[in-house]
């Protein structure tokens, strides 16, 4: 009875379980008060996980109307995480997902063929080879909800393709170079960096903007959240635009020669710039210098990567070493040998690894970063790697090659569960442009990019000066007197030149080279001497008078 009590109350299936061990293990004493009492438990630890922190004090404010109005929005959070909550058991397991190999089992043994016959018909849709072989080698860009590829191949052929009914959208050919595209705000505009300058095209094909600021672009990135887009030239000047108001934000040279190698940390926007002599710098649009210039590799820098929760790098080099940084101490967590042209991370965490025919993917077994082999897909002899992408919310990873296109499936790349208010494979006309509206009134200013975004908000404490002892103020007038007596003064006129003269200057640098120091530990001794004086001026006083005196100092 209080089984179907507690079943018609709730269907979390946790609840129902916790019901069911009670029942099991003395069924006479399970009582409808304990399992609502258990039950509304197990609903304030999960509701734990969707509030926003701990609760306002609300018992020292003195204002009625602002309390009030606290109350409210604090009952209105309550109630958004108890939806939430319900909902949870609705959602795919993010947890789950990868392939769980049995016994002597390895899973990166198992091949693409063995994968599409066992999958369902709509996941072998996702696996495809798109042979194009005149225009290649190709670059790609998913859309940050994964239901639109750009792709580019170097002999100008430009193409944007729906994934969710595999239409093509566009294709078109510009008769140039290409070396990267990159998708704007939404799928409603793409960037490419062809031979000369950088384009703007939106998805009928139409050249919006052609921006000849930038030079020769090689690489192309877009910081959405302050939509900002960076590209690098040939002269490895980074620059900065603003694609609302077109103006240019920054214009900086990085000072290490060509190099074609960037990538944008997704976690606070700053863009990492690999370099040939072995390092790697970070930029931000409001600094002329890099905020960081680390030695990466001893040979060329490769490929970089950063991962969504922006504490992880991975850098590729010349040398044959994969390594992966923990930017928060900005060392290496594990080398793994190995040569890499490019690198991705996905949602979940997996890296993949592109070189020449051979693409590899590892993942975290342990927790602790350190990586480990989990897939691995063979190329046709003849096919070099270009890029590696993974499709956001999809267990896909796209490979962008000489001959052209492939996808391939990677069970667990993909967050399952997508939140629609920040990205919608299945959003339509109306809901993609109230997210663009929604997005132009929350663009972030170019001073937001910094290292730790936590800090945005808080109070910077002043610096505190170290009070030096005594000692060493004293050392330090002796070396600052030491510096004044070997100063050789000009030789001047007759008459001008006297022994006399020349040491009452010398006397002059002496001083001038004491005052400062002198006047500090005036300054410090000048409260005890008060102190001293009124001590002084009280022991000279009959005892009578003493008295009055201290009353009178108080």
């Amino acid at each position: 009875m209080a089984k179907l009590e507690a079943s018609e109350k709730s269907t979390d299936p946790d609840l129902i379980k916790l019901v069911d061990e009670q029942e099991v293990k003395d069924p006479e004493t399970v009582k409808p008060q304990q399992v609502e009492q258990d039950g509304s438990d197990l609903l304030d630890v999960k509701v734990q996980k969707y509030l926003r922190g701990e609760g306002a004090n609300l018992e020292v404010l003195r204002d009625k109307k602002l309390k009030s109005q606290l109350v409210f929005r604090e009952k209105l959070y309550g109630q958004s995480a108890k939806a939430a909550v319900k909902h949870e058991q609705w959602l795919m397991p993010s947890e789950e997902g990868f392939l769980e190999p049995e016994g002597f089992e390895k899973t990166w043994r198992i091949t693409q063929q063995s994968l599409l016959n066992e999958v369902d018909v709509n996941s072998s849709r996702k696996a495809f080879d798109m042979i194009l072989p005149e225009l290649g080698p190709y670059t790609m860009k998913y859309t940050s909800n994964g239901r639109y590829l750009v792709l580019g191949g170097r002999k100008g052929h430009l193409g944007l393709i729906d994934m969710l009914s595999f239409d093509l959208v566009k294709e078109f050919q510009v008769r140039e170079t290409v070396r990267d595209v990159e998708f704007l705000h939404t799928e409603e505009f793409f960037s490419v960096a062809q031979k000369k300058n950088l384009y703007i095209y939106n998805r009928h094909g139409t050249e919006v903007h052609c921006l000849k600021e930038h030079g020769t672009p090689l690489r192309l990135q877009f910081l959405d959240k302050h939509f900002l887009l960076a590209s690098l030239n040939t002269f490895g000047q980074l620059h900065y635009q603003d694609v609302t108001t077109g103006e240019i934000v920054a214009n900086y040279r990085t000072g290490l020669g060509r190099t074609d190698v960037m990538r944008v940390n997704p976690y606070n926007s700053i863009i990492g710039v690999g370099h040939s002599c072995g390092k790697l710098t970070m930029w931000k649009p409001t600094s002329v210098k890099p905020l960081i210039t680390m030695f990466c590799n001893p040979g060329p820098v490769t490929a970089i990567a950063f991962h969504n929760n922006g504490h992880l790098m991975a850098t590729a080099g010349m040398d044959r070493n994969i390594k992966l940084w923990d930017i928060r101490k900005f060392e290496v967590l594990h080398t793994n040998f190995g040569h890499a042209s490019t690198l991705d991370f996905s949602q979940k965490g997996l890296l993949a690894v592109g070189n020449r025919t051979h693409v590899h993917v590892w993942r975290d077994y342990s927790g602790n970063q350190k990586y480990g082999r989990y897939m691995t897909h063979e190329m046709v002899k003849g096919y070099q790697v270009n890029k590696v992408a993974f499709r956001p919310y999809e267990d896909v990873l796209g490979i962008g090659h000489s001959m052209g296109i492939s996808s391939i499936l990677i069970p667990g790349s993909g967050e399952p569960n997508f939140d629609s208010w920040v990205a919608n494979p299945y959003e339509t006309k109306k809901q993609r442009r109230e997210k663009e509206v929604h997005s132009l009134l929350d663009k972030l200013p170019p001073e937001t990019i910094m290292l730790e975004p936590k800090e945005i908000g808080t109070v910077k404490q002043p610096k505190q000066k170290e009070k030096k002892s005594k000692q060493e103020m004293e050392e330090e007038m002796e070396a600052a007197v030491g510096m004044a007596k070997g100063i050789k003064l000009k030789k001047k006129t007759k008459g001008r030149n006297k022994p006399s003269k020349r040491a009452k200057k010398k006397e002059k640098e002496v001083l001038k080279a004491k005052r400062p120091f002198v006047e500090q530990l005036l300054k410090e001794e000048q409260p005890f001497k008060k102190q001293r004086t009124m001590a002084e001026a009280e022991a000279e006083l009959p005892v009578a008078l003493q008295r009055f005196a201290r009353k009178t100092a108080a």
